[in-house]
C-alpha cells in the first residue's frame, strides 16, 4: 500500500492510499483540465476536478475512494481534428491505468467524439450511460508461497488456448465455471494439459476488450479478442465470480493453480493498436486523452496511418506510450505473476518514426528493463506497412513465431 499525504503525479492511475482513498494521476498533456467522474449504484455521476498539474499529468488525493468504486475521467481541451486533437468533455474515458473494468459497451452515436460519418464535427453527447467504467481495485493476494516455474526456453512445450472456448463446452467442469478463468485450470482441465505433457499454456488475448461496432450492429461479437482497451485489466466476461475486482483476484489464482502444477502462463497481448479505431472510431479511451500523443497519425494530422489492419496503430516512438506498455508488462509480471507474453504484430511496436527499427525506443526498453528481461518474450514479426516482415530479424530475449 502506498500513503499520500497529498496528491502525487506518480504512479499513473488510481493508487488505494491504505486508509480508503486514492492517489489519482492521470497523463493528458495538451488538455485544459481532466476530471475525474465517480458513478453511484444508480450511475449518479459526481466530477471532481483534477486541479493539480506537472509535466502533462493532472493528479489528486482523493480521502474516499474505497475499493469497488466505479469511475472515468473526462479531458477537456481543443477540438481540431486537422491537427489531430480530439478532445471532447462529453465524452467518458476508461483509465488507461484500470486494474479492473465493469459493465458493458453499449453501442450508441454518443459513444463517439464526432457527429455522424463526419469526424470534423464534434458530438455533444454524453457517452457515460453507454460506458463501462473503471474500478478502483485493492492489491493484496496471497501466493502462499507459489513461484513461477522458470521453464528453460529448451525444455518449453506451449499450449496456445482462448479462455472461453476451452472449456465452455467440458462435461466435467461445472457449468458455472466454464469459459473463465476459473474454469480453465479446474482440476479436469489441469490434468489433460499435464497428459499431454505440456509445460506452458499461451493464454488467446485477456486484455479487457470490445466488440467492434461493425459487429455489434450485425449482432455478433468479437470472438477472439484482438481489440484490446484496458491493458492492466482482465477481461471481465471471463470472469465467474464478478468484475468489482473480483475478475483479478480469479485470474490470480488461475495462475496460482498452473504454477502449482508445473505450468508456464503466456498472454498473448495486443499492444499494436487498440479498440478505437480510425477517424470514425469511438472515443472511449486514448483517443479522448490525446489523439495526436497515443496514436501515429498522417502527414494531414486528421487521418491515422494504419500498420496493423485495424484502423490505428500505437505510437511506441513516444516515451509516455512506452512507459504506459512497460508499465503494464511489469504489472502483469509482478502482480499477476505472468511468465511471458507473445506480441500481436510486434513489427509495429518496433517502429521508429515509420520504419522498422530493432534499436527503437520499444525494443531498448524491454532489453534494458530488470523484470522483462527475464520472462518469455516471442515476436509476431511482421505487421501490414512498408518493411514490416522481420521474421528472423528480433534480437537476442526474443523469439518468434514464424509462418
Amino acid at each position: 500500500m502506498h500513503a499520500f499525504a497529498v496528491g502525487q503525479p506518480d504512479p499513473l492511475g488510481v493508487t488505494p492510499d491504505g486508509h480508503g482513498g486514492a492517489n489519482v494521476a492521470l497523463w493528458a498533456a495538451g488538455a485544459t483540465a481532466a476530471y475525474l467522474c465517480i458513478f453511484d449504484e444508480q450511475d449518479e455521476e459526481v466530477r471532481i476536478a483534477l486541479s493539480e498539474q506537472v509535466f502533462g499529468v493532472f493528479y489528486a488525493h482523493i480521502a474516499h475512494l474505497p475499493a469497488g468504486t466505479r469511475y472515468g475521467f473526462r479531458v477537456d481541451g481543443p477540438w481540431d481534428p486537422h491537427e489531430g486533437h480530439r478532445w471532447n468533455v462529453n465524452k467518458l474515458l476508461l483509465d488507461p491505468y484500470a486494474r479492473a473494468i465493469d459493465g458493458d459497451f453499449h453501442f450508441n452515436s454518443a459513444l463517439f467524439g464526432h457527429r455522424g460519418q463526419d469526424d470534423l464535427t464534434m458530438s455533444i453527447a454524453n457517452s457515460a450511460p453507454f460506458m463501462p467504467k473503471s474500478v478502483v481495485v485493492d492489491y493484496e493476494f496471497d501466493w502462499m508461497s507459489v513461484r513461477p516455474p522458470r521453464t528453460p526456453w529448451r525444455d518449453t512445450v506451449i499450449y496456445e488456448a482462448h479462455v472461453k472456448g476451452m472449456t465452455k463446452l467440458h462435461p466435467e467442469v461445472p457449468e458455472h465455471l466454464r469459459g473463465t478463468y476459473a474454469g480453465l485450470c479446474h482440476p479436469a482441465v489441469l490434468k489433460h494439459l499435464l497428459s499431454l505433457g505440456i509445460t506452458a499454456i499461451e493464454l488467446l488475448p485477456v486484455h479487457h476488450f470490445v466488440d467492434e461496432s461493425h459487429l455489434s450492429h450485425l449482432g455478433l461479437t468479437n470472438y477472439w479478442g484482438y481489440n484490446s482497451i484496458g491493458f492492466f485489466a482482465p477481461h471481465a466476461a471471463y470472469s465467474s465470480s464478478g468484475t468489482r475486482g473480483e475478475q483479478v483476484q480469479e485470474f490470480r489464482n488461475m495462475v496460482k493453480c498452473f504454477h502449482e502444477a508445473g505450468i508456464e502462463v503466456i498472454l498473448d497481448v495486443v499492444y499494436n493498436h487498440t479498440a478505437e479505431g480510425n477517424q470514425l472510431g469511438p472515443t472511449l479511451c486514448f483517443r479522448g486523452l490525446g489523439n495526436a500523443d497515443y496514436y501515429r497519425l498522417a502527414p494531414d494530422r486528421r487521418f491515422y496511418l494504419d500498420y496493423t489492419g485495424c484502423g490505428n496503430t500505437f505510437d511506441t516512438s513516444k516515451p509516455h506510450v512506452v512507459q504506459l506498455l512497460m508499465d503494464s508488462l511489469r504489472y502483469w509480471v509482478t502482480e499477476m505473476h505472468v511468465d511471458g507474453f507473445r506480441f500481436d504484430l510486434a513489427s509495429a511496436l518496433a517502429r521508429s518514426l515509420h520504419d522498422v527499427d530493432m534499436l527503437g525506443s520499444f525494443m531498448t526498453a524491454i532489453a534494458q528493463d530488470p523484470v522483462l528481461r527475464q520472462v518469455k518474450l516471442i515476436a509476431e514479426p511482421w505487421d501490414v506497412g512498408p518493411g514490416g516482415y522481420q521474421v528472423g530479424e528480433f534480437p537476442p530475449l526474443w523469439t518468434e513465431w514464424n509462418d
